[in-house]
């Protein structure tokens, strides 16, 4: 089986990591990874690294994702979605502008329904854009001190996760069903973005509290849902077919830019060397790393030879440095 990705639609009800387990299984490879988590109710693409290509799975990190959900308003539960513990549930009737309750009905008793008018919930989403301060919810998989977040809460146990700086390019209203108290959006976030707590997020900024009903991912990078493989109809394919399935490593790295490198140091970029010259860069590239003090803040590119890639780079000064050799 060669290395590449498989473009995979998760189905409701599996982790992330079901779906490596059950392709690892099939395929006979342990060197297996995804390249971001779904949680197990969200369903969607799910991009799955096979092989060497397990190696550029930090190279998704700067890819956008798009997804398709609807929360309702009037619900709050301990995992903000409606597959958790109820905490509160208020009775939410929506109002579109040309309405105009008497002040009767809007101070009606205190169980009446809360007034939410459509202007309102176009702010709050029109708001909630940019550059966003958003707390994880405490039912995540994020680690705290070696410890998911999800069985610390379970346990009961008090702990503390903090605000961070997330990237929000589209939040769009789809639908909003006035009856039900229902609204459907399109959101594309940076990575790290919990769509469950826009929902409640936006919840609180209306007054009435809310909590994600569906999820899907449409879109993670280069990867989008109308090309995404059902995982059963994947399981019952033959290696070869699912071979054809395999997407190259480097035509999904969107962000990274190319670098054509000559014949004559060919052996010395697979050999791990560095080369002052006998390079061309042919397009700039978007992604930097941070995580490693060797490449800290620098440039990530793709390397080719005749249309062969190789791995990828850095530039330090005028010096080619590779980071990952692919080719070997």
């Amino acid at each position: 089986m060669k290395d590449g990705i498989l473009n995979i639609n998760k189905p409701e009800g599996w982790t992330s990591q079901d779906v490596c387990a059950k392709l690892r299984s099939r395929l006979h490879i342990k060197r297996i990874g995804h390249t971001g988590t779904l949680d197990p109710m969200a369903t969607g693409v799910l991009p799955v690294c096979i092989g060497k290509a397990t190696r550029i799975i930090e190279y998704y990190d700067e890819d956008f994702k798009t997804y398709h959900a609807c929360m309702k308003l009037g619900v709050t539960t301990d995992t903000l979605d409606i597959w958790g513990e109820v905490l509160q549930e208020k009775s939410v009737r929506i109002i579109n502008k040309s309405e105009n309750p008497d002040a009767a009905s809007i101070n009606a008793e205190e169980n009446a329904a809360i007034l939410i008018r459509t202007e309102d919930i176009l702010k709050a989403f029109d708001d909630y854009t940019g550059t966003v301060s958003q707390i994880p919810p405490k039912y995540s998989a994020l680690r705290i001190n070696g410890k998911r977040a999800y069985d610390l809460a379970r346990e009961g146990k008090e702990f503390e996760i903090k605000s961070r700086e997330i990237t929000i390019a589209k939040n769009e209203i789809t639908a909003i069903d006035n009856a039900a108290g229902t609204i459907d959006f399109d959101v594309t976030c940076s990575k790290g973005t919990y769509i469950r707590t826009i929902c409640d997020d936006i919840g609180r900024t209306l007054g009435c509290g809310a909590a994600m009903t569906s999820l899907v991912r449409t879109k993670s990078g280069y990867f989008d849902i109308h090309d995404a493989l059902d995982l059963t109809d994947l399981l019952e394919m033959s290696d070869e077919e699912i071979g054809e399935c395999i997407i190259p490593m480097d035509k999904t790295l969107l962000n990274l830019g190319i670098i054509e490198l000559n014949d004559n140091r060919f052996t010395a970029f697979i050999n791990g060397n560095t080369s002052g010259t006998g390079y061309k860069v042919l397009t700039e590239s978007k992604f930097s790393i941070s995580s490693c003090k060797k490449t800290q803040n620098r440039k990530i590119y793709r390397v080719y030879n005749r249309e062969c890639f190789l791995g990828t780079a850095f530039l330090d000064g005028r010096e080619l440095v590779p980071a990952k050799v692919i080719l070997r």
